[in-house]
């Protein structure tokens, strides 16, 4: 229903706490008890932590009692991907080589949002070592769709999309390696942004590709994203890949206009090359005539094909996957599910050459974005060729060559920002998204952007009908 607090936004609810309308011990309550009515048909969360978000969400309500004001996290239920390391409880990354890990330390991003006086809810479902699935062959399922839960809520983010989409907690933090921030935030109609690399601390985090990883923030809104972020970025020493970048009030960023921002459309991408869903085609285009009544110069924009930059990237990556895991693929294979087994393997199979012409293909690439993007300010593209497809067993071998190009690796390769959120839906209701990117270190206005997008859009007042999956069970 309209109001109801699982639907509170992280911005609002630290207006309500520091007014006093609204405690954190009140609003955690409301989100496990929707989690404990909900979550078995949709299984977003592997580890559901209740005893710790009361603990912690009294301590945030005593801290406000005291004046004391630790920032926009302070008494926010959220939740973690469960690659992120968390001291004293179970962090799996959805694998059975992991099923029983208990790290002795936070993970960089965990720290800083503790330190931020958040509340944690829990660990939530992924694909398995952020690579593999969805997957039916692991201990905990694979995280179901909010809007139809006979779809994927895309990945490798899974759990985190489906479980802000659904209601079960304000905002999540994922991780984005090739798309698995972007792909969730289109396929459940949030919003989901991959920082400029070496913005967020990857320290504690399962790796999957150490120069490709990302870690950001998924949220109901873009604000809420910029006030996730403002205190998950920073410089950690501890990460080799970490920048010394500029300390930035993203939230506060958002309050500047963005009339005349030029903006450059990456149509062929989706239109011509994924030949994208005719319904996406039209959200494009709605999107587009949303800009320029903001006052944005739109013109289009053509860069590299998106071939290019995934035939760059698989080498490298699957190179990169096959060093980290390694050891235990020829040690216990059959303790990795098929779709990770399968993916990690294939690494084994590169040679030397193959990986120095794709980093050279991808300084190439590199260099051709950032040339075009002299011209704008921003790129604009489709999040996702279509909605959300069909929960179903991943086919490993669409990993190489077989399956479409990515729409969202190319950002990867780049390490520019770029965010993700919902510019519609389709006929059968089911959330399209689009992709906002911006040169490297530009977060602020990327956010900016999807912001006022947002404010001049209805998208975020329309939501999941979870009532029905009460009675729901796993197995339907």
């Amino acid at each position: 229903m309209a109001g109801a607090l699982h639907e509170i936004t992280v911005a609002e609810a630290g207006r309500r706490f520091r007014a006093g309308s609204l405690s954190p011990v009140e609003l955690t309550q409301a989100y496990l008890a929707r989690i404990d009515a909900l979550d078995h048909a949709l299984d977003s969360f592997i580890t559901l932590t209740p005893e710790r978000a009361l603990a912690e969400a009294r301590e945030a309500e005593a801290l406000f009692a005291k004046g004391v004001d630790k920032g926009p996290m302070q008494g926010i239920p959220y939740g973690l991907k469960d690659i992120y390391d968390t001291a004293g409880l179970l962090t799996t990354a959805h694998s059975r080589l992991l099923a029983e890990h208990i790290p002795s330390e936070d993970s960089t991003v965990q720290a800083k949002l503790r330190a931020g006086g958040g509340v944690l809810l829990g660990k939530q479902a992924t694909w398995e070592f952020a690579i593999g699935g969805p997957s039916f062959d692991l201990p905990w399922p694979p995280a179901r769709n909010p809007w139809d839960r006979t779809k994927s809520p895309l990945g490798s983010s899974s759990g985190a999309g489906a479980a802000i989409a659904a209601g079960f907690c304000a905002a999540a933090t994922g991780s984005d390696t090739g798309g698995s921030i972007r792909m969730p935030a289109a396929a459940c109609g949030i919003a989901g942004l991959k920082p400029t690399y070496g913005l967020v601390s990857r320290r504690g985090v399962q790796p999957n590709s150490y120069s490709f990883d990302h870690c950001g923030p998924m949220a109901w809104t873009v604000e809420d994203c910029a006030l996730m972020l403002g205190v998950m970025a920073g410089h950690d020493p501890r990460d080799p890949g970490s920048l010394p970048l500029p300390a930035i009030d993203y939230a506060a960023a958002l309050a500047a206009p963005v009339k005349g921002l030029r903006v450059g459309v990456v149509r062929h991408w989706y239109e011509d090359e994924l030949d994208a869903a005719p319904g996406v085609i039209a959200a494009m285009d709605e999107s587009i005539a949303v800009l320029r009544s903001l006052g944005c110069a739109v013109s289009e924009v053509r860069l590299p094909s998106l071939r290019a930059f995934t035939d760059s990237k698989m080498p490298l990556t699957a190179g990169e996957i096959f060093t980290l895991h390694e050891h235990d693929l020829r040690t216990r294979p059959r303790d990795f599910g098929r779709s990770a087994r399968y993916r990690v393997m294939v690494g084994g199979l590169l040679r030397a050459e193959d990986y120095v012409q794709a980093m050279r293909a991808r300084t190439e690439l590199t260099a051709q974005v950032f040339a075009a993007m002299s011209e704008v300010d921003v790129l604009l593209t489709a999040g996702s060729a279509g909605p959300a497809p069909d929960l179903l067993p991943d086919e490993p071998p669409s990993y190489f060559g077989v399956a479409a190009p990515s729409l969202t690796s190319q950002f990867n390769l780049t390490g520019q920002p770029a965010l993700a959120l919902c510019n519609g839906f389709d006929a059968a209701g089911l959330p399209l998204g689009l992709q906002l990117a911006g040169r490297p270190g530009e977060d602020a206005l990327v956010l900016r952007l999807g912001h006022a997008f947002e404010r001049a859009t209805a998208f975020r007042a329309r939501r999941p009908v979870l009532a029905p999956l009460a009675q729901c069970t796993a197995a339907q």
